[in-house]
């Protein structure tokens, strides 16, 4: 139990997402800080820490959480750190893990040649706003999706270009191949929280794209939205915990855009594959899952037979 002076009636837990680009001057030291704190109250969840910030996902019983978030907003680096909340029925990670390293998202670049997202970033949307240039159909708008592959095959924004990337620091070389799409265009960027499009907005201006914007907060603070309840989002957001998967359009026009790799049938059940060397994501339906188990391929479904 935490010694927060806070009492609850019965269990409770919620989940945290949150980062802030901010310098840290001793990423171990600061991580190691980070540590103890998290085990005295209890959170499971993972922790990236450099020189240019935070990157963070934890769980736990309410009364944690909150003192959490309080006792970050004591330090005057975190002081505006905004955290996206989902409440939840229990822990959703099923250990700790707090690291440091070089950058919390990782672009690839050199240190020297490193976005700044304090320096340089894309014109912040809040989400009425986001949608509101959604609903305007310019011809002249593109919407950019930050994330890996196998996140925007779960769901992504409608007509979103979707980078066949499987690391965030495959977006230079990606956009080299590609600049043409996006010179003379508006580009909307947008990930799960905000951390990585508050970077890649910025590197698309230092390459010389002129107009470019941001969902501030993310996917995840466009679903919390209730103007927008989500509003032009196909599929489920792509989390990084045992949820896998979140509800973000919670209007009518909600659809799976995801399909099984069996049977082909829609389906936004990401399953693991049965051979442990493989592991690979992969959508498959109850009823294939059943049939055929989870091995992704039939060499696989050898492999662990």
């Amino acid at each position: 139990m935490i010694s927060t002076g806070l009492t609850m009636q019965e269990p409770h837990f919620q989940i945290l997402l949150y980062y802030c680009y901010t310098p840290i001057e001793d990423p171990d030291a600061f991580a190691s800080e980070q540590r103890e704190l998290c085990e005295r109250l209890g959170l499971l969840g993972r922790i990236l820490i450099a020189w240019e910030g935070l990157n963070g996902t934890v769980s736990g019983e309410s009364a944690a959480t909150q003192y959490y978030m309080e006792a970050m907003r004591e330090d005057p680096r975190f002081q505006k750190m905004a955290f996206k909340v989902d409440p939840a029925e229990g822990h959703a990670f099923p250990r700790l893990s707090v690291k440091a390293r070089g950058e919390v998202v990782t672009l690839g670049l050199d240190r020297e040649e490193d976005i700044d997202p304090n320096a340089i970033s894309g014109k912040k949307l809040e989400p009425r706003q986001w949608m509101e240039m959604l609903e305007s159909g310019a011809e002249d708008l593109v919407v950019l999706d930050g994330r890996n592959t196998y996140e925007a095959d779960l769901g992504r924004f409608q007509g979103a270009i979707c980078p066949e990337i499987e690391h965030f620091r495959d977006f230079p070389k990606w956009f080299e191949e590609h600049r043409s799409e996006l010179e003379g265009k508006r580009v909307m960027t947008y990930c799960t929280g905000g951390i990585r499009c508050e970077k890649l907005s910025g590197f698309l201006l230092k390459e010389g794209i002129e107009d470019v914007y941001q969902l501030d907060g993310g996917i995840i603070r466009y679903g919390h939205d209730e103007e927008t309840a989500g509003r032009y989002f196909d599929g489920r957001c792509y989390v990084f915990d045992q949820r896998v998967g979140v509800d973000v359009n919670h209007t009518e026009t909600h659809r799976v855009v995801s399909r099984c790799e069996v049977c082909g049938g829609l389906s936004d059940r990401y399953v693991n594959c049965a051979f442990p060397s493989c592991n690979r994501q992969h959508f498959r339906c109850e009823v294939c899952e059943q049939r055929e188990g989870r091995a992704c391929s039939p060499e696989c479904r050898e492999e662990s037979s």
